[in-house]
């Protein structure tokens, strides 16, 4: 392993803080060495050098560790082994890929070497959904959606967003402490099912929320097969009551002229006539759900969290919010809002949703001339470079400011700020989740105020996305003449 003296993060009690590396992890598991080994031999006289890594236990390899430290152990091993490294994740060989020249090397996809990785995740889940689709096939359905997701668009679902946010924000316990992640889960559920499926009726909208939750936990069974009672079988069970459900629907929304985004779906095409088939648009309403609900939660808890952390930072987004007296926020009046924008970059930067995308070689290829074999996972490393000090000052600080003129530290590089990934898979609903996280902390400005603890800090857990494991206890104090 190679000495470093530089230090690096870990978690303490969940929380990043800055340690010296010698006693980041300190070997979780002492009684199995590391064992250096580098993952495959380049072809002779390629030029290439291998990926190095460390074998770790048997089968697990580190993932224990990486469940436990997060971007923290990330970080470490990008410290000690460089930008490109393998480690073997749930019997899995994978190679990290982290920091920006890396991370180009892969976005850009030049020689289209990399296609998605995540069906071993999700794919029985979610398949079919954009972001498990690559090449030619990924553009064309890219290009369809995109109907879906313009300014026009975006504009009919607005009022849907905040006369959903807006009632039930108010409706908040205030002076009653109350957990704050599912409450935003519940709240971003409703909003997509609102906008996306034209508001079903209440006992089916519980239910299509007990399937679409199965089906996001699935992803992170550790036995991946249907065994009774485990996440795995729920998942599968949940993706056909999902199915059944939009089949069923889907005649009425072909013939309707309705503004959700299933009726999008349904009537988008290109310029040259090309449409979705049925079987695409079911596909494409499961994964669209599902991504728009769960990566708007984490970013308002956290949004929130910081909101509290930091009072100076809220009454400063407050004033904007208010500012606009009673009249109701419409698109126009986001572009106001500029503190809250630079609070939610920094949330960003600090809690990206999609922390570790994944991505697959399907051919020889090198990143930063390291062999890369065909058949290789890659985990994208976004959030090691959203905490390097080489880009960002003091980059644990909670510094909203580094996203503003003149400072603009997200401009240092291209691909040190990936809240949204890159390249042609880029979150393609990034507008409209901005658009979710803008308004619902807008309305929780204008009606509460609140705060935690000095010595609170958010316990973070690490599985596909970043969650609170407390559920963010919070207490909401209503603002007066509100």
């Amino acid at each position: 392993m190679v000495a470093v003296s530089q230090p690096a993060t870990r978690v303490e009690n969940s929380r990043l803080v800055d340690i010296p590396t010698d006693g980041l992890v300190d070997r979780l598991l002492r009684h199995i060495p590391e064992r250096p080994a580098d993952l495959a031999a380049p072809p002779p006289g390629s030029g290439l050098k291998p990926v190095p890594g460390e074998r770790g236990l048997p089968w697990l390899g580190h993932s224990l560790e990486a469940l436990r430290y997060g971007p923290a152990f990330e970080q470490l091993k990008y410290r000690q082994l460089g930008p490109v490294l393998w480690g073997r994740m749930f019997g899995i060989p994978m190679v990290h890929v982290a920091g920006p020249d890396a991370l180009q090397d892969v976005y850009t996809n030049k020689d289209k070497a990399f296609g998605h990785g995540w069906d071993f995740l999700i794919g029985p889940f979610f398949r079919r959904g954009l972001m498990l689709m690559d090449f030619d096939e990924h553009l064309f359905h890219r290009r369809v959606m995109q109907e879906a997701f313009t300014r026009p668009r975006l504009a009919g679902y607005f009022d849907t967003i905040t006369g959903l946010a807006d009632t039930a924000i108010r409706r908040w316990p205030r002076l009653t402490r109350f957990p704050l992640y599912p409450t935003v889960k519940r709240l971003s559920l409703s909003i997509a099912t609102d906008v996306f499926m034209a508001a079903p009726v209440e006992a089916e909208r519980r239910r299509l929320a007990k399937a679409f939750v199965q089906c996001t936990h699935a992803g992170s069974a550790i036995l991946r097969f249907p065994v009774p009672g485990g996440r795995w079988l729920a998942g599968l069970r949940g993706r056909k009551v999902l199915e059944d459900y939009f089949a069923r629907m889907l005649p009425a929304k072909r013939a309707s002229v309705d503004d959700d985004l299933f009726s999008a779906l349904c009537h988008a095409e290109t310029e040259d006539g090309e449409r979705f088939s049925d079987a695409d648009v079911i596909n494409h309403m499961i994964f669209l759900i599902m991504a728009a609900h769960d990566t708007s939660s984490v970013t308002v808890t956290a949004a929130a969290y910081y909101l509290g952390k930091h009072p100076e930072w809220q009454e400063r987004a407050r004033a904007e919010s208010l500012a606009r007296g009673d009249r109701p926020l419409d698109l126009r009046g986001l572009n106001d809002l500029g503190a809250l924008d630079l609070v939610i970059k920094e949330t960003l930067r600090l809690v990206p949703p999609v922390p570790g995308p994944f991505r697959k070689a399907v051919r020889d290829t090198d990143i930063l001339g390291h062999y890369i074999p065909a058949g290789t996972m890659l985990i994208l490393g976004t959030w090691v470079n959203h905490l390097l000090p080489e880009y960002w000052t003091d980059p644990l600080r909670f510094d909203p400011e580094r996203f503003a003129e003149p400072r603009r530290e997200d401009k240092r590089h291209r691909f040190a700020w990936l809240p949204f990934g890159g390249g042609v898979h880029k979150c393609i609903g990034m507008h409209f989740g901005m658009l979710e996280v803008k308004t619902v902390l807008d309305a929780m400005l204008r009606h509460f105020r609140w705060s935690f603890p000095d010595d609170y800090e958010v316990p973070w857990g690490f599985t596909s996305l970043p969650f609170p494991k407390d559920d963010l206890p919070i207490t909401l104090f209503r603002l007066s003449g509100l």
